[in-house]
Protein backbone atom coordinates (compact mmCIF):
# COMPACT_ATOMS: atom_id res chain seq x y z
CA UNK A 1 0.00 0.00 0.00
CA UNK A 2 1.29 3.49 -0.76
CA UNK A 3 0.84 6.65 1.19
CA UNK A 4 -1.28 8.72 -1.59
CA UNK A 5 -3.97 6.36 -1.34
CA UNK A 6 -6.80 7.90 0.05
CA UNK A 7 -7.94 4.79 1.99
CA UNK A 8 -4.52 4.79 3.88
CA UNK A 9 -4.62 8.29 4.12
CA UNK A 10 -8.34 8.54 5.66
CA UNK A 11 -7.11 5.75 8.08
CA UNK A 12 -4.10 7.93 8.90
CA UNK A 13 -7.32 10.45 10.09
CA UNK A 14 -8.97 8.60 12.63
CA UNK A 15 -7.68 10.48 16.00
CA UNK A 16 -9.94 10.01 18.50
CA UNK A 17 -12.76 8.68 17.17
CA UNK A 18 -14.58 5.37 18.45
CA UNK A 19 -15.39 2.44 17.40
CA UNK A 20 -17.79 -0.46 17.69
CA UNK A 21 -18.71 -4.01 16.69
CA UNK A 22 -16.50 -6.59 14.93
CA UNK A 23 -15.62 -4.92 11.73
CA UNK A 24 -14.45 -1.98 14.22
CA UNK A 25 -17.04 0.90 12.89
CA UNK A 26 -16.81 4.19 13.49
CA UNK A 27 -19.58 5.44 15.51
CA UNK A 28 -21.94 8.66 14.78
CA UNK A 29 -23.03 10.79 17.72
CA UNK A 30 -26.45 12.05 18.06
CA UNK A 31 -28.36 15.26 16.82
CA UNK A 32 -31.58 16.72 18.13
CA UNK A 33 -32.73 19.63 15.65
CA UNK A 34 -34.77 22.50 17.67
CA UNK A 35 -37.28 23.16 14.46
CA UNK A 36 -37.87 19.53 12.75
CA UNK A 37 -40.41 21.46 10.77
CA UNK A 38 -37.98 23.74 8.98
CA UNK A 39 -35.50 20.84 7.64
CA UNK A 40 -34.04 22.05 4.75
CA UNK A 41 -32.01 19.82 2.09
CA UNK A 42 -29.77 20.57 -0.71
CA UNK A 43 -28.35 17.35 -2.90
CA UNK A 44 -24.13 17.61 -2.63
CA UNK A 45 -24.44 17.99 -6.27
CA UNK A 46 -25.42 21.65 -5.71
CA UNK A 47 -23.44 22.47 -2.68
CA UNK A 48 -20.72 23.85 -4.44
CA UNK A 49 -22.63 26.32 -6.70
CA UNK A 50 -21.48 29.80 -4.72
CA UNK A 51 -24.75 31.23 -5.37
CA UNK A 52 -26.30 28.39 -3.39
CA UNK A 53 -24.12 28.63 -0.55
CA UNK A 54 -25.62 32.78 -0.64
CA UNK A 55 -29.18 31.54 -0.82
CA UNK A 56 -29.35 28.26 0.58
CA UNK A 57 -27.42 27.99 3.86
CA UNK A 58 -30.07 27.42 6.05
CA UNK A 59 -30.31 23.93 4.07
CA UNK A 60 -28.25 20.62 4.97
CA UNK A 61 -26.53 19.05 2.39
CA UNK A 62 -27.66 15.26 1.61
CA UNK A 63 -25.54 12.48 -0.33
CA UNK A 64 -29.36 10.52 -1.79
CA UNK A 65 -27.04 10.57 -5.19
CA UNK A 66 -25.53 7.74 -7.25
CA UNK A 67 -22.52 6.82 -5.64
CA UNK A 68 -19.93 8.45 -8.59
CA UNK A 69 -21.82 11.61 -7.23
CA UNK A 70 -20.13 11.66 -3.79
CA UNK A 71 -16.51 9.44 -4.23
CA UNK A 72 -14.83 12.50 -4.33
CA UNK A 73 -15.79 13.12 -0.49
CA UNK A 74 -14.37 10.32 0.48
CA UNK A 75 -11.33 10.87 -1.71
CA UNK A 76 -10.51 13.85 -0.55
CA UNK A 77 -12.56 14.93 2.39
CA UNK A 78 -10.44 18.15 3.94
CA UNK A 79 -11.42 20.13 0.69
CA UNK A 80 -14.70 19.72 1.46
CA UNK A 81 -15.12 21.24 4.93
CA UNK A 82 -14.94 24.89 3.86
CA UNK A 83 -17.73 24.33 2.10
CA UNK A 84 -19.85 22.55 3.87
CA UNK A 85 -19.20 25.21 6.82
CA UNK A 86 -21.75 27.65 4.58
CA UNK A 87 -24.69 25.37 5.26
CA UNK A 88 -26.58 24.22 8.14
CA UNK A 89 -25.04 20.55 8.65
CA UNK A 90 -24.69 17.57 6.66
CA UNK A 91 -26.99 13.81 6.28
CA UNK A 92 -24.86 11.18 6.43
CA UNK A 93 -22.66 10.68 2.92
CA UNK A 94 -24.79 7.48 1.70
CA UNK A 95 -22.47 4.96 -0.34
CA UNK A 96 -25.15 2.28 -1.52
CA UNK A 97 -25.50 -0.89 -0.32
CA UNK A 98 -26.96 -3.05 -3.22
CA UNK A 99 -28.47 -6.79 -2.70
CA UNK A 100 -25.92 -8.70 -4.45
CA UNK A 101 -22.75 -6.89 -3.49
CA UNK A 102 -20.24 -9.11 -1.98
CA UNK A 103 -20.57 -8.96 1.91
CA UNK A 104 -17.09 -7.67 2.17
CA UNK A 105 -17.71 -4.76 -0.25
CA UNK A 106 -21.16 -3.88 1.65
CA UNK A 107 -19.19 -3.40 4.99
CA UNK A 108 -17.27 -1.07 3.21
CA UNK A 109 -19.55 0.85 2.02
CA UNK A 110 -20.81 0.99 5.98
CA UNK A 111 -18.06 1.71 6.78
CA UNK A 112 -16.67 4.49 4.67
CA UNK A 113 -19.82 6.26 5.47
CA UNK A 114 -19.49 6.19 9.05
CA UNK A 115 -16.06 6.91 8.69
CA UNK A 116 -16.81 10.57 6.76
CA UNK A 117 -20.12 11.70 8.96
CA UNK A 118 -17.45 10.95 12.49
CA UNK A 119 -14.96 12.75 10.63
CA UNK A 120 -16.70 16.11 9.79
CA UNK A 121 -18.37 15.93 13.71
CA UNK A 122 -14.95 15.84 14.63
CA UNK A 123 -14.45 19.04 12.43
CA UNK A 124 -17.62 20.70 14.01
CA UNK A 125 -20.00 19.84 11.40
CA UNK A 126 -23.85 19.14 12.50
CA UNK A 127 -24.54 15.76 10.69
CA UNK A 128 -27.42 13.97 11.34
CA UNK A 129 -27.44 9.88 10.64
CA UNK A 130 -28.52 8.28 7.77
CA UNK A 131 -29.62 4.60 8.24
CA UNK A 132 -28.92 2.57 5.13
CA UNK A 133 -29.51 -1.27 4.38
CA UNK A 134 -29.86 -4.05 1.87
CA UNK A 135 -31.40 -6.86 2.73
CA UNK A 136 -31.83 -8.78 6.83
CA UNK A 137 -28.16 -10.10 6.44
CA UNK A 138 -27.14 -6.65 6.71
CA UNK A 139 -28.88 -5.78 9.48
CA UNK A 140 -25.82 -8.08 11.06
CA UNK A 141 -23.47 -4.38 10.52
CA UNK A 142 -25.40 -1.03 8.88
CA UNK A 143 -26.29 -0.31 12.27
CA UNK A 144 -23.16 -0.64 13.76
CA UNK A 145 -22.19 3.02 14.99
CA UNK A 146 -25.66 4.32 14.47
CA UNK A 147 -26.78 6.80 17.24
CA UNK A 148 -29.66 5.93 19.45
CA UNK A 149 -32.59 8.27 20.42
CA UNK A 150 -31.46 10.76 18.28
CA UNK A 151 -32.59 12.50 15.01
CA UNK A 152 -32.45 10.40 11.77
CA UNK A 153 -32.65 11.23 8.31
CA UNK A 154 -33.80 8.21 6.21
CA UNK A 155 -34.45 8.45 2.35
CA UNK A 156 -36.98 6.15 0.31
CA UNK A 157 -35.93 7.17 -3.24
CA UNK A 158 -36.27 3.64 -5.44
CA UNK A 159 -36.87 2.02 -2.83
CA UNK A 160 -41.00 2.11 -3.04
CA UNK A 161 -42.12 1.73 -6.78
CA UNK A 162 -40.75 -2.64 -6.86
CA UNK A 163 -43.06 -4.16 -4.79
CA UNK A 164 -39.94 -6.42 -3.74
CA UNK A 165 -37.56 -3.39 -3.33
CA UNK A 166 -40.42 -2.42 -1.10
CA UNK A 167 -40.55 -5.18 0.72
CA UNK A 168 -36.97 -4.91 2.04
CA UNK A 169 -36.51 -1.22 2.52
CA UNK A 170 -39.82 -1.82 4.99
CA UNK A 171 -38.35 -4.50 7.05
CA UNK A 172 -35.07 -2.42 7.35
CA UNK A 173 -37.12 0.69 8.12
CA UNK A 174 -38.94 -1.39 10.74
CA UNK A 175 -35.34 -2.35 12.24
CA UNK A 176 -34.52 1.29 11.90
CA UNK A 177 -37.24 2.02 14.60
CA UNK A 178 -36.83 -0.89 16.88
CA UNK A 179 -32.95 -0.71 16.77
CA UNK A 180 -32.77 3.17 17.17
CA UNK A 181 -35.53 4.86 18.76
CA UNK A 182 -35.22 7.86 16.62
CA UNK A 183 -36.67 10.99 18.33
CA UNK A 184 -37.13 12.81 15.40
CA UNK A 185 -37.11 11.54 11.58
CA UNK A 186 -36.64 13.72 8.40
CA UNK A 187 -38.07 11.54 5.64
CA UNK A 188 -37.08 12.33 1.92
CA UNK A 189 -38.60 11.26 -1.18
CA UNK A 190 -41.58 9.18 -1.42
CA UNK A 191 -43.36 7.97 1.83
CA UNK A 192 -46.12 5.83 2.71
CA UNK A 193 -49.33 5.02 5.03
CA UNK A 194 -47.40 1.93 6.21
CA UNK A 195 -44.44 4.37 7.14
CA UNK A 196 -46.45 7.10 8.70
CA UNK A 197 -48.48 4.21 11.04
CA UNK A 198 -44.93 2.82 11.91
CA UNK A 199 -43.85 6.16 13.40
CA UNK A 200 -44.25 6.90 16.92
CA UNK A 201 -41.86 10.43 17.23
CA UNK A 202 -41.87 13.65 15.45
CA UNK A 203 -41.85 13.88 11.73
CA UNK A 204 -40.99 15.91 8.58
CA UNK A 205 -41.52 15.01 4.83
CA UNK A 206 -39.00 16.01 2.49
CA UNK A 207 -40.27 15.55 -1.45
CA UNK A 208 -37.05 14.80 -3.36
CA UNK A 209 -35.44 17.33 -5.92
CA UNK A 210 -36.50 15.71 -8.45
CA UNK A 211 -39.56 15.68 -8.06
CA UNK A 212 -39.29 19.33 -7.04
CA UNK A 213 -37.99 20.05 -10.21
CA UNK A 214 -40.54 17.84 -12.43
CA UNK A 215 -43.77 19.67 -10.47
CA UNK A 216 -42.13 22.98 -10.98
CA UNK A 217 -41.62 22.56 -14.46
CA UNK A 218 -45.01 21.43 -15.33
CA UNK A 219 -46.42 24.46 -13.34
CA UNK A 220 -44.51 26.35 -15.72
CA UNK A 221 -46.29 24.61 -18.72
CA UNK A 222 -49.53 24.94 -17.55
Amino acid sequence: MTTNESDFLNYLKTGDMDFTGEYNIPTVRGVKLKSLNKAELLGFNYATNPKNMVERGNSMIHFFLPDHNIERVWNRPDDYTPVFNMYKGLIQPDFSQYVGMPKAMLIWQHYRRMWLARYYQDKGLRVIAAPCWSDEESFEYCFDGMPKNSCLCISSVGCIQNPNVRNRFMLGFKETLNRLTPTQIILYGTITNDMKDLMECPWVHLESEQKRRITAYKRRCT
